[in-house]
């Protein structure tokens, strides 16, 4: 919406696989020049040629990650699916996401449906879902997440995998599930430089830096989410290379990926997430 109305001029944004796609669909996103980012080269070929930037026109990936559930083992047995986010022994302290297509998503993987579904009926049988969940649901949140899980004000929630680490190094009793015989979101971060960019050599110089595999090493062992780059992952912090950050090519088989989808599903998704939310 920023970049729509103009009076913004950011030289980088970093939006999520789908986001880009649409980004650039729209006209918003500068071709980079590679000549600048020379770094690229340490990129991982599984992150290149991607269905929301198939030419490596307009972005560069910046972290990867997945969506699970992440639950205080002192409340909550160790789930065996998405259902245990609907499970009313959790009532009053159950977080569920506050945006429509990572809940949708997650009301997808319960029903058997492709996380990029654009069939109404299927739509709405997700919105019947997440409206049985509703009573049920302590808050829908984003970054509140942190607080409430971390002091155990909550006790399950689904949220990315680099963050669960986080919440981890504060409150040990914290785990992470995956489902197994349900999918689950595989993300990528990336890169872009936004037409209202004033200083575009100087954005791709920045770019070319994050992606310095020590650079990059050290950043993702802040932020907790995976690098890209199969050569930054050796300057990783002590214990930040591990199954949850980087799970293994079997797990990520189970997942799906976001793709961008057209303007009618968009509008029809939010009016039913909205309808979710305030039913009532």
């Amino acid at each position: 919406s920023k970049l729509k109305t103009g009076g913004v001029n950011y030289d980088v944004i970093i939006p999520s696989d789908y986001m880009v796609g649409r980004l650039a669909s729209e006209g918003y996103l500068e071709p980079l020049n590679f000549d600048h980012i020379p770094n690229y080269q340490y990129i991982d070929e599984d992150f290149k040629n991607t269905v929301y930037d198939p030419d490596n026109q307009y972005s560069v990936p910046y972290s990867w990650g997945t969506v699970g559930i992440i639950y205080n083992t002192k409340y909550v047995a160790e789930p065996t699916g998405w259902d245990a986010l609907w499970n009313p022994d959790y009532a009053g302290k159950i977080l569920m996401f506050d945006n429509s297509r990572d809940a949708f998503g997650i009301a997808e993987s319960a029903l058997g449906y492709s996380q990029n579904s654009t069939d109404p009926a299927e739509l709405q049988a997700c919105a019947d879902k997440l409206a049985e969940q509703k009573p049920l649901v302590q808050s829908y949140v984003m970054d509140q997440i942190f607080d409430l899980m971390e002091n155990e004000e909550a006790w399950i929630a689904p949220y990315y995998a680099g963050d669960y680490l986080t919440m981890a190094s504060e409150n040990e009793d914290l785990a992470w599930y995956l489902p197994d015989d349900e999918s689950f979101n595989f993300f990528i971060d990336a890169m872009c430089i936004p037409t209202c960019c004033t200083q575009k050599e100087a954005a791709e110089t920045f770019i070319n830096f994050l992606c310095d595999p020590e650079i990059s090493g050290g950043n993702m062992s802040w932020v907790g989410y995976g690098t890209p780059e199969s050569e930054a992952r050796q300057y990783l912090d002590e214990g930040m290379d591990n199954e949850i950050a980087y799970p293994d090519s079997a797990v990520l088989a189970r997942s799906d990926t976001f793709k961008f989808l057209d303007d009618e599903t968009n509008q029809r998704m939010n009016a039913l997430w909205l309808s979710v939310k305030t039913a009532n």
